[in-house]
Order: structure tokens, then sequence, then C-alpha cells
């Protein structure tokens, strides 16, 4: 059975925008996700490959997203659209639906509702999201306990190594203290020395290969515990 997560295409000229939508997908929502900031690029990514939803700004430099959604059902095509837009107005939504759109929703938008939205589409479209999370090029499928470099190679990880990433990977970017990690990971009716998470923490960074370089890091906050980083998507 496939774990490959639905892929959604996100046009955004915003590339602030863009950037917060692309991560916020990948990392909370276990999607594949690429990108256009024009009209143009976002056919030229609908020539090479299907995509279960288009997240579609309505003013493009080159165009805009009304008449990109009423060309496509032109062409035939039953890709599901989500008009994503500042343009909030009765009319503008109501103009949405008309050229074919499956949603619409205001910016700014709030990330649960957003999440939720494109869930929705992508499952009565057929592509139910993998459970997955991103980080620097990895995947990790929560189903399966899998983890697979960018490369495609498998790291094995014991089953407490794994539990550990994933904690870190739901926690990125905060302080998080020895005791509150043990907690998660090992739970609150064993004891376990505060020092095993040194330990574990050494372990998972080996395995993932980590180097000064890598586009990752756990960073030992001192006096409290370990922050993951990882490297926004470019």
């Amino acid at each position: 059975m496939s774990t490959a997560a639905p892929t959604l295409l996100v046009v955004e000229d915003d590339p602030n925008l863009r950037l917060a939508l692309r991560d916020n997908l990948e990392h909370q929502g276990g999607y594949a996700v690429e990108e256009a900031a024009t009209v143009r690029e976002a056919r030229e990514h609908l020539a090479r490959r299907d995509f279960q939803l288009i997240l579609l700004d309505v003013m493009l430099p080159d165009g805009d997203g009304y008449a990109l959604c009423r060309a496509l059902r032109e062409e035939g095509s039953s890709v599901p659209v989500l008009m994503l837009t500042a343009r909030t107005l009765e009319e503008d939504v109501v103009r949405g639906f008309e050229v074919g759109a499956q949603d619409y929703l205001g910016k700014p938008y709030r990330l649960r509702e957003l999440l939720a939205r494109v869930g929705a589409q992508v499952k009565r479209a057929g592509g139910v999201p993998a459970k997955l999370l991103r980080f620097a090029g990895h995947s990790v499928d929560l189903d399966r306990r899998r983890v697979v470099t960018p490369e495609g190679a498998e790291v094995e990880l014991t089953r407490k190594e794994f539990d550990l990433l994933v904690f870190f990977l739901r926690e990125r970017e905060r302080a998080l203290r020895r005791d509150e990690i043990l907690d998660a990971v090992w739970g609150t009716d064993v004891v376990v020395d505060p020092h095993t998470v040194d330990n574990f923490v050494s372990s998972l960074k080996r395995k993932l290969q980590w180097s000064p370089t890598s586009r990752f890091s756990i960073q030992t906050v001192r006096g409290v515990g370990y922050r993951m980083e990882v490297e926004k998507s470019p």
C-alpha cells in the first residue's frame, strides 16, 4: 500500500505567504506541496503532473485566479480548486464558485480552518492524506513507524528513538525541558534518569547523520533541555 502524500499546488505571488503555506501544509497537514508564483508557472506545473488540490490566489502578476480556474474547467480539468484570497466581498466569492472553484477562503485565514478545508477537499477527491511528517527532506510515516532520508534510505530507529523524533518534530522551535521530554516519550509512570534523554538525542543525531551543514538541528538549551530547529523549505 502506497504512503505517498497527496500533492497540492500553491499558486501565490507573495513569497512569504507562499513559504508559510507550504510549511504549514507539509508539516501540519502531511501533504507534498509544489509552488507557483504566476499563472504561467502554475500552467507549467499542471502540465507535468496531477494534483489533488490547487490553492489559488486571485490577484497574480500575469493574470488572475478566476480566469485560470475558468480555463481549467473549460479544458475539462476536474482538479479541485480552493480560492485563497484577500478579496472577500460577496460578489468575489460568488464569482469564484461561478468559475468552478470548490471552496473559497479569505485572508487572513485561520490555520486550523485552512487545514480542515484542504482535508475535506482532498478526501472528496479520493486522496486521504497519509500520516506523514516531513523535515529537511526526510519523511516520517507515523503509521508504519518508518523514517526515510531525502535519498530514499530507511533510517533504523528504536521505538523510543522514533517517538522522541516525532515529539521533537511536533514541538519544533520550542525549548523542551528534559522532564517534559521524559513524560511525553517514556511516560509518567516510569522512573528514568534525565540523562537518558541526552543519550537518546546523541543516538538520534548519529542515525540521522546530522552534521553542521544539515538542514535540521537538535540544539542543547543550557539549563533547560533541547530544541529542534528545521530549516524552511527553499
